[in-house]
């Protein structure tokens, strides 16, 4: 017993060295991509061997009450569905992301399966509070980069005379055009919660029984009518709003601290510039780029780059920290929870995988599923 209780506790040490070994691959793997191709290393290493490391502290742990803030949000979204402990939606949040870090855009089911499990809520409610958080994130988007484009300082821009007042033109137009996009979204959200989700549902039945995009489809809205349901009240929607809108300000500090952190080679940005450069990162965490590497990153060092002007060197050294602090630092946490959890890789990758499946048919998981996936994924440990 003891001899099966200490090879287990091997495997688990074992998986998470290997799971450190993967995230120093991935670094490695920066290397190659568009942002680091053709300057000095000598250059990337100086930035980096001067850094505020006090800074990067405190923006490392900024970063965890951001997650804290998504957890009170989820809660408060999901109180008409049953009892939830906000640990246990932190604790899944955590491990939710570094699922996602581990697995990529398949992992991206998981944290809200996590969290049903734990507190036993309906898995298609909670699936559809996932959706709707998107909705907000991404409204959250717009709202960042509109207002960084309106009060975007001429200085900061590099290009000189005609060219400069153009790129500004351009960009108030652009930040006027996203909050009209905004208010037209809002309004198409307001008329489907008030008349139009029970109509579309009904209409959609069918294809519940279907396979394939039909099937995702139609699974697909009702996450969103069903997310939807969790705004009843004026309350409510303030309440949903002053979450997002805190946790992106403080996701906002984090940038802003890793950025100053560089000091004069960060280009002294001011606060509103990060605001920008997270608006940017944000559009660019939506997309991957094969060959060229992440879009995080990407959207990053061009923002940094080619709007404020920083060195291309200082500026992948800062694209890159912040990648390590605001989305890989997770799994500093996040794995030692999945240990304790139980979860290994393949039972995370199981578990998403089956998502997709269910998906496909119009279905979700059950938490009978998902307690099984992850018995079966123990057992082979």
């Amino acid at each position: 017993m003891r001899c099966s209780t200490m090879q287990r506790t091997l495997k688990k040490w074992l998986w998470l060295i290997g799971a450190l070994t993967v995230i120093a691959a991935l670094l490695y793997h920066e290397r190659n991509s568009a942002m680091l191709a053709g300057f000095s290393w000598q250059k990337l290493g100086a930035s980096l061997a001067n850094v505020n490391y006090g800074l990067l502290a405190l923006a490392l742990g900024t970063v965890f009450v951001s997650y804290a803030l998504r957890a009170a949000r989820w809660l408060g979204f999901s109180r008409y569905m049953g009892k939830a402990r906000f640990w246990n939606v932190y604790s899944a949040t955590i491990m939710g992301f570094a699922a996602i870090f581990l697995l990529g855009r398949a992992g991206e089911p998981v944290r809200p399966l996590l969290i049903a499990r734990k507190d036993r809520l309906p898995v298609g409610d909670s699936l559809g509070v996932y959706v709707l958080e998107r909705i907000f994130d991404a409204a959250a988007t717009v709202v960042l980069a509109a207002c960084a484009l309106l009060a975007i300082p001429r200085r900061s821009l590099i290009a000189a005379g005609q060219q400069s007042s153009a790129l500004l033109r351009d960009a108030r137009l652009a930040g006027w055009a996203l909050f009209g996009g905004l208010v037209v979204l809002i309004a198409l959200l307001v008329y489907f919660r008030m008349r139009g989700a029970k109509a579309l549902r009904a209409r959609l039945q069918r294809w519940h029984k279907r396979k394939g995009w039909r099937g995702r489809l139609a699974t697909l809205i009702d996450g969103f009518s069903e997310g939807l349901q969790a705004i009843r009240s004026a309350k409510d929607l303030f309440a949903a709003v002053s979450y997002t809108a805190v946790h992106w300000l403080v996701m906002a500090l984090v940038y802003f601290w890793v950025i100053r952190s560089f000091g004069s080679r960060g280009g002294e940005l001011e606060f509103r510039g990060a605001v920008l450069v997270l608006a940017f990162t944000m559009v660019g965490s939506v997309v991957q780029l094969p060959t060229v590497g992440g879009g995080m990153q990407l959207s990053t060092f061009l923002v940094l780059s080619v709007i404020f002007g920083v060195e291309k060197e200082p500026a992948a050294a800062i694209a890159i920290t912040i990648w390590v602090i605001s989305f890989a630092a997770v799994t500093i946490v996040g794995l030692p929870l999945l240990i304790r959890e139980g979860w290994s890789m393949g039972a995370l990758r199981r578990l998403a995988h089956e998502e997709g499946v269910q998906e496909e048919r119009g279905k979700h998981e059950t938490l009978r599923d998902i307690d099984a996936i992850k018995r079966a994924g123990e057992t082979r440990q």
